[in-house]
C-alpha cells in the first residue's frame, strides 16, 4: 500500500480490531514509523507487536503531533472520556475515522470540533483480513481523504461506501452483526443434526464446515447467492424439500426481515441516546 500521510496514523485503542487493522496496515507496507499507537494497556498480543515491529507506543495523546489519520478503535462505551485529550492531535488536513458502534459524526464532533470524519462499521473477520466495512464520510472529507481512508480499510477486507450516516445503522444490522446469525446458523444446523440422532460432536463439525465451505464457495464464485443455491438444488430432492420450508412464507426471510430490523432499531436508538 502507498499512503500519502500529512502526519502519523494514530491508532486509538490496541483491542482485536486495531490489533487487526494494526497487523493489516504493517503486512500492507505501511511503514512502522508512520504509526503511533495510543493506549494505556495494550494486550500482550498487542505489546508483541508493537515491539516487534518498531511502532511507537503511547500510553496517552502526545503533544506537539497533528495527526494524517486519527484511527478509534476503542469501545463505544469508553469514547466519552477517550475523545477530549485527542483534541490536540486534530488539525486542518487530519482525518478521522471511527469503527465504534452507534456514535455518531456529531457526537465525534462535538468533543473534536468540526473536522474530516469518516464512520466505519466493520466486523469481525476483519481480524483474519475477511471482514467487510461499510463507511460514510461526512462533508468536510476530501477526496485524497476517502482515498486513503479507503486503503486503510481495506487491509481487512472490502470496502463499501454509503450515501446517508443513517445507513450506517442498516450496515450495522445487516454486515456488521450479520456474523453472529452465521454463527448461530451453524448451532441451529447441528442441533437439528443432533436430534436426527448424530453425535453432538459430529453434527457440530458437520455444520461448521458446511457453512465455512459454502462461505468460501461464495467468496470465490463469480456467482451470487441465488445461482449457487439453485446448483446445489435437485428438482424433488432432499435439498429442495428443506427449501420448501425455509423458503416458505413464514419461513427465513419474514424472520430475517424482523431480526435485522430489531438490530437496526437498536443502532438508531444507541445514536440517539448520546
Amino acid at each position: 500500500m502507498s499512503v500519502s500521510l500529512s502526519g502519523p496514523i494514530v491508532l486509538v485503542g490496541a483491542g482485536n480490531m486495531g490489533g487487526a487493522m494494526l497487523g493489516g496496515w504493517l503486512k500492507s507496507g505501511v511503514p512502522s514509523s508512520d504509526v503511533l499507537v495510543v493506549d494505556p494497556a495494550p494486550s500482550p498480543v498487542m505489546a508483541k507487536l508493537i515491539a516487534d515491529k518498531g511502532v511507537r507506543h503511547a500510553a496517552s495523546a502526545p503533544e506537539g503531533i497533528e495527526a494524517g489519520v486519527i484511527f478509534l478503535a476503542v469501545k463505544p462505551q469508553i469514547m466519552e472520556a477517550a475523545l477530549p485529550p485527542l483534541k490536540g492531535l486534530v488539525g486542518p488536513g487530519t482525518v478521522i475515522v471511527s469503527v465504534a458502534a452507534g456514535k455518531t459524526l456529531g457526537f465525534i464532533e462535538r468533543h473534536l470540533g468540526a473536522a474530516s470524519i469518516v464512520r466505519a462499521m466493520p466486523n469481525t473477520p476483519a481480524m483474519i483480513g475477511r471482514g467487510v466495512t461499510g463507511a460514510f464520510a461526512n462533508a468536510r472529507v476530501t477526496e485524497a481523504q476517502r482515498g486513503l481512508v479507503h486503503d486503510l480499510l481495506k487491509v481487512s477486507g472490502p470496502v463499501e461506501w454509503v450515501q446517508t450516516e443513517a445507513d450506517i445503522d442498516a450496515v450495522t444490522a445487516v454486515s456488521g452483526s450479520g456474523p453472529a446469525y452465521v454463527f448461530y446458523l451453524v448451532e441451529c444446523m447441528a442441533e437439528a443434526g443432533r436430534k436426527l440422532g448424530l453425535e453432538a460432536d459430529l453434527a457440530m463439525r458437520l455444520a461448521r464446515e458446511t457453512v465455512a465451505g459454502a462461505g468460501e464457495l461464495l467468496h470465490q464464485s463469480p456467482d451470487d447467492a441465488a445461482r449457487l443455491r439453485q446448483n446445489v438444488t435437485s428438482p424433488g430432492g432432499t435439498t429442495a424439500a428443506a427449501l420448501a420450508i425455509l423458503m416458505a412464507d413464514d419461513g427465513m426471510q419474514p424472520l430475517f426481515d424482523k431480526a435485522i430490523g430489531a438490530a437496526r432499531k437498536r443502532a438508531e436508538e444507541l445514536a440517539g441516546s448520546e
